[in-house]
Order: structure tokens, then C-alpha cells, then sequence
């Protein structure tokens, strides 16, 4: 069966990702009208997640960044679709960055780089800046179900010669790379909630205490790593810009905790500045105090 719903999405994925921009946003309208107005896709965990979040806004504010995020949504699954076939051009026209001397500076320090990102704007075309670094890329993904879509998603986001390795790989594949001196930039977007049986630390996200990840912060200290945060913005329909923020160059320095809450401050800005572009969709919030 599953290679069966395979066999049969992929030519429909195929012919999405070769058609023109306009027709492209075009069928990105419908697929919102659909996720939105017919199916309702999880509109009580949005607006739960709204009401919690920015409770100093009315409900009409509330109800227009609601269905901007679901435009918002529709748009970025369709562009991680689009990335099959784009071309690298076409990709660095729609996705650029603002100050790559800064990582590259990083990069000339022989160390490893821990890339932290957040669940706003475009973190799968974050994976086109793998194009501009001589690092090795590895972005932690979560793996589907369905091992031939699982094997599809890969091979999207490998595109630019980034490895991609499960959650559940991390780790190890970071501690066989130290030991064998290989340096990496590693991606993580760690903005959303812990396991229950994984909860170590809670911070105030949005005014809010709940758990947070703190695996990014304990291998960066492991392994001496440089931590930058990679801040996503966008432009207009269809182009991204990127900002590296630095975190730290010497993250044993800072006290434990330290580079997670600023990690979560640089993710509250973001949410903050427009807040249209955050994944809403995920329960961020079910476990709170």
C-alpha cells in the first residue's frame, strides 16, 4: 500500500513542481480554500495556539493572522514541492543572504557549526545555503512513515548536497564525524515541543512556561561548536531572506541554559515582527505552567 500511494502521488508532485510561479501560487490559492475553509485543518490548535501566544490582540486581529498563516502554510509545502526541479539560479534569487561573511568567518575557525533554526517562514529552503558553505551540511529531519515518501523528502532536501539524518541518528553521527575530524554545519529547528519523557528544562516562550529542547545547546557544548541562529524572513510571496545571528563562539562559556533562551528570544522576535509566518499548527503549548 504504501508503495501504491506512492506510485500514485508522484506524478501529480512531479508536475506541480514544473509549473510556472503564477499557475504555481495559483493552485497554492485553491490548495488554502481546501486546508482551510472545507477541511478545517486543525483551526481549534490554531486558535488556541493565537489566543495563548498574542492574547493582546482582539479576536478580528487574531482571525487575519490565523488565515494569513494558513495561506502562509499552503505556500511552503507547495515550495518544498517546487524544489524538486527548481534551479539553483532561480533558487538563490528567491532565497538570500544578508551577511554570509559571518558564517563564513565561522567556517575558517575549523569548528563545527550548530545552525538552530524555528518553524517561521521558509526552513525548507534554508537548506539552498548549504550552496554558499564548504562545510559539510547535515539537517535533523523526523522520518515518515511511508519509506518512499521518506525517501522522496531526502532526496528533495538533498538537493544541495546537504546529508540528512533522523532524529534518532544525531547523535551518533555527530560523535563518529568529532572523532573522525570531519567538520559539519548542523541544522536543527528546535522550536517545537519535547516528549514528555523528554522534557529537561522549561523557559517562557510567548510569555508562557514550557519545555524546550536542549539538545542543540548540550552537543554544542559536547563538541565545542559555534552556535548561530538562522533568522528566516519573508520578503514577499515566493522570496525568503536569510540572516545569520550569532549566538556564541564559545558556548562552555555561557551558563547552562544560557544559549537556549536566547535561542527562544531570537524565535520570539521573529513571531513578534510578523507573526503570519510561524507554524501555528503544531500543539507548541500542550504542555504548559
Amino acid at each position: 500500500m504504501q508503495l501504491l500511494a506512492f506510485i500514485i502521488a508522484y506524478p501529480f508532485l512531479w508536475i506541480i513542481s514544473i509549473l510556472p510561479f503564477r499557475v504555481f501560487y495559483v493552485l497554492s490559492d485553491v490548495v488554502y480554500f481546501l486546508v482551510y475553509h472545507i477541511i478545517g485543518y486543525r483551526k481549534k490548535v490554531v486558535r488556541s495556539n493565537l489566543a495563548l501566544a498574542l492574547p493582546h490582540l482582539s479576536d478580528d486581529e487574531r482571525l487575519i493572522i490565523e488565515k494569513k498563516s494558513y495561506h502562509h502554510l499552503c505556500d511552503m509545502f507547495m515550495e518544498m514541492i517546487k524544489t524538486m526541479t527548481i534551479s539553483s539560479d532561480e533558487m538563490n534569487k528567491r532565497f538570500t543572504i544578508t551577511n554570509l561573511e559571518v558564517i563564513k568567518e565561522y567556517e575558517n575557525k575549523g569548528k563545527s557549526i550548530m545552525l538552530i533554526a524555528s518553524h517561521y517562514a521558509s526552513w525548507e529552503w534554508l537548506l539552498a545555503l548549504n550552496q554558499k558553505l564548504s562545510l559539510r551540511g547535515v539537517a535533523v529531519y523526523k522520518k515518515l512513515a511511508n519509506k518512499y515518501f521518506d525517501k522522496l523528502v531526502r532526496d528533495i532536501r538533498s538537493k544541495y548536497n546537504t546529508e540528512l539524518v533522523s532524529t534518532s541518528k544525531t547523535i551518533p553521527l555527530i560523535a563518529e564525524n568529532q572523532k573522525n575530524n570531519i567538520r559539519c554545519v548542523y541544522g536543527l529547528a528546535s522550536d517545537q515541543s519535547p516528549k514528555a519523557d523528554r522534557i529537561f528544562h522549561w523557559e517562557s516562550f510567548m510569555g508562557i512556561e514550557v519545555p524546550v529542547h536542549t539538545g542543540p545547546e548540550m552537543l554544542a557544548k559536547k563538541y565545542d561548536m559555534t552556535v548561530i541562529f538562522a533568522k528566516v524572513k519573508k520578503v514577499k510571496r515566493g522570496y525568503y531572506e536569510l540572516t545569520i545571528i550569532p549566538i556564541s563562539d564559545n558556548p562552555n562559556s555561557i551558563p547552562n541554559f544560557g544559549i537556549t533562551n536566547q535561542y527562544i528570544k531570537e524565535v520570539e522576535k521573529q513571531i513578534l515582527e510578523a507573526p503570519e509566518y510561524y507554524f501555528w499548527t503544531h500543539k507548541r503549548w500542550k504542555h504548559r505552567r
